[in-house]
């Protein structure tokens, strides 16, 4: 791998969410290689009580005995110490969450490179797997990309696919791009180090951006066809959930099934049929699987929406948020 076979590879790994997770264990695991540094985002306030929480990469690294960095910036000479000081000869990122510049780029010697869970140069950015399955495709996967300034801009270096399934929400598409993504680096890295990886450039006549998820993405327009209310459900799961209301209460929409067919209800409106709690949309039904009312658990949708039904009251007549003026994937130069 290296010019001194003896001697292994030292890379600093950029990683957050669950995500990169299995890249920095099979890293870990490799003989090849030695981490002297893994950086990761600052803990968070999460959950209902707020309290700060560790990110998954810090808890694996604590996990495999690793040093752990947690800076709030990188753009100063003194916040990038601490990773000059690591003496990398190469940077694997995995969804770490923070543009790089180019001070931080030329502090490795072989380069950085980053592990994005899409098929570049679709779904740039923030949200890749949720835009995947927001957008309809029927697969995606990762790609293995030469990192330069521009967000997800760099060339090519290698890419693998996976099919989504017709019930895949964003929750159990992660994991199995997180597997994919490890394999795909651990198979390339002795190309990689040698300079052997052809690095194509991206297309960016063709490339597509996502920008970061806030809670108003999830809320449904009854107006939109019942296909990609559906797939917005999934895309929303497990966060920031599809949500409605009911009368002035919010009501998450954990799972449902577009039904074929036109629809001879209302938007929003709600029947009660032998398939369950069916929502007219502006083309065609939606069955309503599982729902949650406000301070409720999950239950099944003809529970949870049977007022609608009884006082006739259409989901989604107030409480709209307010909306994003970007939608969630956008043409990169829009």
């Amino acid at each position: 791998m290296s010019p001194n076979a003896a001697e292994p590879v030292r890379i600093v790994f950029f990683g957050t969410p669950d995500y990169a997770v299995p890249s920095l264990e099979a890293l870990a695991a490799d003989e090849r290689i030695r981490i002297p540094l893994v950086v990761s985002q600052p803990d968070r306030p999460a959950g209902r009580g707020r309290q700060l929480t560790p990110p998954a990469v810090k808890l694996a690294a604590i996990e495999l005995d690793l040093p752990v960095y947690q800076p709030e910036s990188l753009r100063t000479e003194d916040d990038r110490s601490l990773i000059a000081d690591a003496s990398a000869d190469l940077f694997v990122v995995a969804a770490f969450g923070k543009i790089f510049g180019s001070n931080l780029l030329a502090l490795p010697r072989r380069g950085s490179i980053n592990l994005h869970a899409s098929i570049l140069p679709d779904f740039r950015g923030a949200n890749p797997i949720a835009a995947a399955i927001l957008d309809g495709n029927f697969r995606t996967g990762v790609t293995l990309m030469r990192m330069e300034t521009g967000l997800d801009t760099g060339p090519i270096l290698a890419q693998r696919s996976i099919d989504i399934e017709r019930s895949d929400t964003t929750a159990s598409l992660t994991p199995r791009l997180a597997q994919l993504g490890a394999q795909l680096l651990i198979d390339s890295l002795d190309e990689l180090v040698v300079g052997q990886l052809l690095a194509v450039p991206q297309d960016d006549a063709q490339a597509t951006l996502t920008r970061p998820m806030v809670k108003a993405d999830g809320w449904i327009d009854w107006s939109h066809p019942a296909i990609d209310i559906e797939r917005q459900i999934r895309a929303m799961w497990d966060w920031p959930r599809a949500w409605t209301t009911l009368d002035e209460s919010p009501i998450q929409i954990h799972r449902a099934t577009s039904l074929p067919g036109p629809s001879d209800t209302r938007p929003g409106e709600v029947t009660l049929r032998p398939e369950g709690a069916v929502v007219g949309t502006g083309d065609g039904d939606l069955v309503i699987e599982i729902a949650q009312a406000a301070g409720g658990k999950p239950l099944p949708g003809e529970v949870v929406l049977r007022q609608a039904t009884n006082e006739s009251i259409q989901l989604g007549d107030h409480g709209k948020p307010d909306l994003s003026p970007l939608p969630l994937i956008r043409p990169a130069a829009f």
